[in-house]
């Protein structure tokens, strides 16, 4: 039985991530390429759950989604509409999170185009937050993240699988230990 694994990069980030590249080198070696799929997504949170839940549905193989940062909230969104296994990494609990302190004009990574992030797009976020099954989850933090306070996600997924690493920082510093464990959870 196939699989789909769809990543999903953090806010400002891109397919160009560092994590997104690393799982897609090694779904390749492993000649999965065509399992592996990380698009940009829209920077306005309603459209970018929009586009990725169509994505979800047309999707012709189980979908397992992978979330870093932002991302993880987003995989945490389609995870609980349509009953998807995921995996966080450093998620952003934006029930939690003072998402007003990101409205403003915002620069990517990859790429330095800027976009604005108004009120609006956060109380899209906002709306978005969904009580996770502990069933289908599995966290990854370290403790060492200055963006994202590890706990709140900690406290959020009690009950989920979790894996809180001393150290580290925010891009996850331990990711390539997990890349082939994550591929794994996928059951691929």
């Amino acid at each position: 039985m196939g699989g789909l694994i769809l990543y999903l990069h953090g806010f400002c980030s891109s397919p160009a991530s560092w994590k997104s590249r690393l799982l897609a080198a090694e779904m390749t070696r492993r000649g999965l390429a065509g399992s592996f799929v990380c698009p940009q997504l829209s920077t306005i949170p309603e459209l970018a759950m929009a586009q990725m839940s169509r994505l979800v549905e047309a999707a012709e193989a189980r979908v397992t989604l992978v979330g870093s940062s932002l991302g993880g909230h987003y995989a945490n969104y389609l995870a609980e509409r349509h009953a998807l296994p995921a995996v966080l990494i450093n998620p952003a609990t934006v029930d939690r999170l003072d998402v007003a302190k990101f409205v403003g004009e915002q620069r990517h990574f990859h790429g330095g185009e800027s976009f604005m992030f108004t009120e609006a797009h956060a109380a899209q976020l906002k709306a978005q937050v969904s009580p996770p099954d502990p069933a289908r989850y599995w966290l990854l933090c370290e403790t060492g993240d200055a963006v994202l306070d590890y706990q709140q996600a900690v406290d959020f997924y009690a009950g989920c699988r979790q894996t809180v690493l001393p150290g580290g920082d925010h891009g996850f510093t331990r990711f390539p230990d997990f890349v082939s464990q994550i591929i794994e959870f996928a059951g691929l």
